[in-house]
């Protein structure tokens, strides 16, 4: 189990992203949250096994009208009790 820290830049804003993160994360059993940031890029944090992980980030990339241009990743300490993935 890992957690992730990701920020998304690019058309990432007013595409669905949030939507498609939340649904994605929960078919492939994913925990975590999503948010917009002021600045139009987005923020998440999730939780799983690192195939998990990239399958949600997958089914974004997939995702129409939503254009990944960079990400920033980082490792973070695991949540043991967070049990659902959400929009914030």
């Amino acid at each position: 189990m890992i957690r992730k820290s990701i920020t998304f830049y690019g058309w990432v804003q007013g595409v669905g992203f949030r939507w498609r993160a939340y649904h994605a994360a929960d078919a492939f059993g994913a925990t975590g949250w999503v948010k917009n940031n002021y600045d139009g890029s987005v923020s998440m944090e999730i939780q799983g096994n690192e195939e998990q992980i990239d399958q949600v980030i997958q089914a974004l990339e997939k995702g129409r009208f939503i254009h990944i241009e960079n990400m920033e990743c980082k490792t973070i300490p695991v949540e043991p009790d967070e049990r659902i993935f959400q929009v914030k």
